[in-house]
């Protein structure tokens, strides 16, 4: 079954590129953004991850955190994020265990080719660890404004 909106966000541990343990445990109390992209250094993702980077002042202003999950190997995140300065943790999912645990990971279809991998999707996540929204419809180069515009809408917060 789907994952809905108010659903206990399901839990995950793994590593960051730096070592350090990362667990959604540990952004309880702040909202997180989880989003799932398929790969590192493509045009979609990286138009993605740069719009984040690009509106991280106000991102942090409102006190979201931001976690990217795609299956590239830790070494690709590492060169992904410096390479385009990245300000938040990218997580190496291989075997696609949190992918599947958030439904990111199925059989999707473009330019009529249907293939297995990740279904790019973000999780809005709040302070207490439930979906507070799911962003099925990501616009690449947009998704920091749908993100930024849907909590503005739903908390008020002012840019």
């Amino acid at each position: 079954m789907a994952l809905q909106v108010g659903d206990a966000a399901p839990l995950f541990s793994t590593q960051l590129p730096d070592g350090r343990e990362c667990n959604n445990g540990m952004f309880l109390g702040r909202k997180l953004l989880l989003y799932f992209y398929p790969k590192d250094n493509t045009t979609g993702c990286t138009s993605q991850a740069c719009g984040l980077r690009d509106n991280w002042e106000e991102i942090q202003q409102i006190g979201l955190s931001v976690i990217g999950v795609s299956p590239d190997s830790i070494r690709s995140h590492i060169s992904f994020a410096e390479k385009f300065s990245l300000p938040f943790p990218l997580i190496s999912d291989p075997d696609h265990v949190i992918a599947e645990a958030y439904g990111a990971w199925g059989e999707k279809e473009r330019c009529g080719k249907k293939s297995i991998g990740i279904i790019r999707t973000s999780f809005l996540i709040d302070e207490e660890g439930l979906i507070e929204h799911i962003f099925t419809k990501v616009q690449t180069a947009r998704h920091a404004v749908q993100v930024l515009s849907y909590l503005r809408r739903k908390h008020e917060y002012v840019n």
